[in-house]
């Protein structure tokens, strides 16, 4: 075929007997087809050789780009056989299935897929870098293929009656006792599929383990840059035995199915050639149909402590450093859950550890330990809550304290008459921006002098996904889709944004890793004023943003432009 093609190629002056010389040099060295060495080699485009194939073959040809596949099609061919014949099941029509192939004479390739199907073939062709492509699009990557095997092996062999102990069904529930319980929890398949879901999720970067039951079916998901994705759905049979193993690991009441529950697991793992300590927070929820499984997983390497690289603009970075560096006063982080709260507040106070400077944390719970750091966890089971932790450690000669989260008047009290006495007090509070924060804290019941006089700085942030740098592509958006985002006229005329692709690094998403959107509010003696006469969150805002205060959404405009992140990433995570 080579030799055919190279003479249709020389016949049509597409290449030039030199470059066909060399092309198959690198098609002998590489083992691979001649027209995807002439691609790699820069001599023909991928549609030219499709197009050149296409006449040689006498079948259409197709540019896979712009076909969308019926994702019920492609489970008519396993990923394996697509990968060994080259080929993509493109759609089904009647007893017809079309089908496209780098060779579309391979007639062994065409005789298996229409006895494994039952389909008549109709082939079209594709450029072999089109297709290769299409498979990892469509199928997912090689190694997402062996987890679902692997995973798949481990169900099965639960399935096949090797584990009679499982055999739970749900409306035998009130019949089990603790002893069927913890021996179906202690049955080799079930400790090797929690352990799965345990260290795949640490493969994948995943921040959270789901495990959700429902009426008729068990699902699992992980939390992967900050979006939930379905793994898996194990037999609901499962549930209980899934359960119980994700209990006794935790240290948990098994019996125990009516109430709440919070424990941790620490395992040790092998990742890539070394021993890793994992920590996993888990937060047990009754629910209708069983007991939903939240696992979040703590990795201390994950926790980034140099601010420089969390995604401050420098003018936001240069205002927050200075104000957890002055000797007193309150500085307020502000985002929702999983908003990246704990890691900006870990990073003040790493850059603020010093031998000579006493630290005290009340946290709910500590997720990372930190060396030279006192760090204390609340436990209101016993009455030790943030208020009780706080004049505690106003006895324990403090000079900086971090409060996990303000969530009453007490705690709001206590922290600013610690602020109003000499000692730094970092801490979070749930609210959408940073000018809201003022009036959280008053709706509380704090006077607006004392806030005023206490409050040096707030930081509201966001977390987004970071575009993967390998496939990033620019996107075409018009100019009154971007003024209407944010960005100014003049902006829109000259801007670059950018969207996902997916590629093999980053598993065909688009997206690897999260970078923080931050808005920081620094408290100047304009916006004390206008908090003393009682100003709303919105006329803080605007004298804030006269003064030079980026917003959330102006820092996610600027990433956008700068190819970090998405336009659709921003206007998700924040408003105008």
């Amino acid at each position: 075929m080579a030799g055919k093609l190279g003479e249709v190629l020389l016949r049509e002056n597409l290449v030039t007997a030199d470059q066909l010389k060399q092309a198959l040099e690198h098609q002998k060295a590489n083992g691979e087809r001649l027209g995807n060495a002439l691609v790699k080699l820069g001599f023909m485009s991928d549609d030219e050789v499709t197009a050149v194939l296409s006449r040689q073959y006498g079948v259409p040809s197709i540019n896979l780009n712009y076909f969308e596949v019926d994702p019920g099609v492609t489970k008519l061919i396993p990923m394996e056989t697509a990968l060994k014949f080259q080929v993509l099941p493109l759609s089904r029509v009647g007893s017809s299935l079309t089908l496209a192939m780098v060779d579309p004479t391979n007639v062994f390739a065409m005789d298996d897929i229409k006895f494994m199907t039952g389909f008549n073939i109709e082939p079209v062709v594709a450029s072999e870098t089109a297709i290769a492509e299409a498979i990892r699009k469509n199928y997912g990557s090689i190694e997402e293929h062996e987890r679902k095997r692997e995973l798949e092996e481990i169900v099965s062999f639960i399935d096949e009656g090797q584990n009679e102990a499982l055999e739970l069904e749900a409306e035998d529930e009130a019949a089990l006792n603790l002893e069927q319980l913890e021996k179906a929890a202690d049955e080799a398949p079930v400790i090797k599929l929690v352990n799965y879901f345990l260290t795949d999720a640490v493969k994948r970067g995943a921040s959270d383990i789901h495990m959700e039951p429902y009426e008729k079916e068990y699902r699992v998901r992980y939390r992967i840059d900050g979006v939930l994705q379905t793994i898996m759905n194990p037999p609901n049979k499962l549930r209980d035995a899934i359960t119980s193993r994700v209990k006794i690991m935790s240290r948990l009441d098994i019996s125990e199915k009516r109430l709440p529950q919070d424990g941790r697991i620490m395992i040790k793992m092998m990742k890539d050639g070394r021993k890793k300590a994992l920590d996993f927070r888990v937060s047990v929820l009754p629910t209708l149909h069983g007991e939903k499984i939240v696992l979040r997983l703590l990795d201390k390497e994950n926790l980034r402590v140099d601010m420089t690289k969390l995604g401050f603009e420098p003018e936001s970075l240069a205002k927050f450093q200075k104000a957890i560096f002055k000797p007193y006063g309150m500085v307020l982080v502000t985002g929702p859950t999983g908003s990246g709260k704990t890691s900006t507040l870990y990073s003040s106070i790493v850059q603020l550890n010093s031998p000579d400077t006493n630290i005290l944390t009340a946290e709910d719970p500590v997720e990372f330990q930190l060396p030279g750091i006192n760090q204390v966890q609340m436990k209101e089971q016993i009455g030790l809550n943030f208020a009780m932790a706080l004049r505690s450690f106003l006895r324990q000669d403090p000079n900086i304290i971090l409060v996990g989260e303000i969530r009453d008047f007490e705690t709001a009290e206590i922290a600013i008459k610690a602020a109003l006495t000499g000692h730094l007090v970092l801490s979070t509070v749930h609210t959408n921006d940073a000018p809201s924060t003022i009036s959280r804290l008053m709706n509380m019941g704090i006077e607006p002098f004392l806030v005023a006089t206490s409050v040096n700085l707030i930081c509201a942030q966001r977390l987004v996904r970071r575009l993967c740098a390998e496939c990033k592509m620019q996107d075409k958006v018009p100019s009154p889709v971007l003024i209407d985002a944010g960005y100014t006229p003049e902006e829109a005329r000259t801007v670059k944004v950018w969207k996902p692709q997916g590629c093999p690094a980053c598993s065909n998403k688009g997206y690897k890793g999260r970078v923080g959107l931050y808005e920081v509010l620094e408290v100047t003696d304009e916006l004390r004023d206008l908090i003393l006469v009682g100003a709303s969150a919105l006329e803080l805002k605007k004298k804030a943003v006269e003064q030079g205060m980026m917003t959330l959404r102006r820092s996610g405009l600027i990433k956008a432009a700068a190819g970090v992140t998405t336009l659709d990433e921003v206007m998700r995570e924040s408003v105008l």
